[in-house]
């Protein structure tokens, strides 16, 4: 019995020394968070805007941001989860690619987050669809700054008739 407790007693010191340790790590997660983004996909949003036959889509993204931060607060990791409904694009659209890019309404920015959608992935055979994309990484940075200002990116598709862009909107957070 006396081995017993003694066991369970160096297990706890050691438990106890490691949470003690852990308290002072720049590495420890805690605090996770989970920021969800909403965003209205429009062609006429697009820089320029969308003109022919895919100017009457519309669309809707939703973005699921799980963020854990260490204890002095700063993200130390991210991960997305997109959820994305299409509607009014001619049959047969194919969205080739989706992501985030970082730039105000009005301006084109650089690509910061990849849905990793590829060309023949999702194709609207009717004109409407919807795709989902989980588990994708978000650099800390990028997620502190879309946390920080959600209005500063965007959420836009790409088809093969509107490589630069079919319909965008810019990312409002809900939650």
């Amino acid at each position: 019995m006396k081995y017993v407790y003694g066991a369970a007693v160096a297990v706890s010191l050691s438990l106890m020394t490691a949470v003690c340790d852990h308290k002072n790590s720049p590495t420890m997660l805690t605090n996770p968070t989970t920021a969800t983004f909403t965003a209205a996909l429009r062609p006429s949003a697009e820089v320029p805007s969308i003109t022919g036959v895919e100017s009457t889509g519309t669309g809707a993204v939703t973005i699921t941001l799980d963020v854990a931060k260490d204890t002095t607060g700063n993200v130390t990791g991210a991960m997305a989860t997109f959820m994305v409904n299409l509607s009014g694009f001619p049959a047969g659209t194919p969205v080739n690619m989706a992501h985030i890019h970082q730039a105000a309404t009005g301006q084109n920015g650089d690509v910061v987050v990849s849905t990793t959608l590829a060309p023949g992935d999702v194709t609207l055979s009717n004109g409407s669809g919807t795709f989902t994309r989980s588990g994708v990484a978000v650099p800390p940075d990028v997620a502190n700054q879309i946390l920080a200002n959600p209005a500063g990116f965007y959420f836009n598709i790409h088809s093969t008739l509107n490589p630069g862009g079919a319909a965008r909107g810019q990312l409002a957070r809900v939650q």
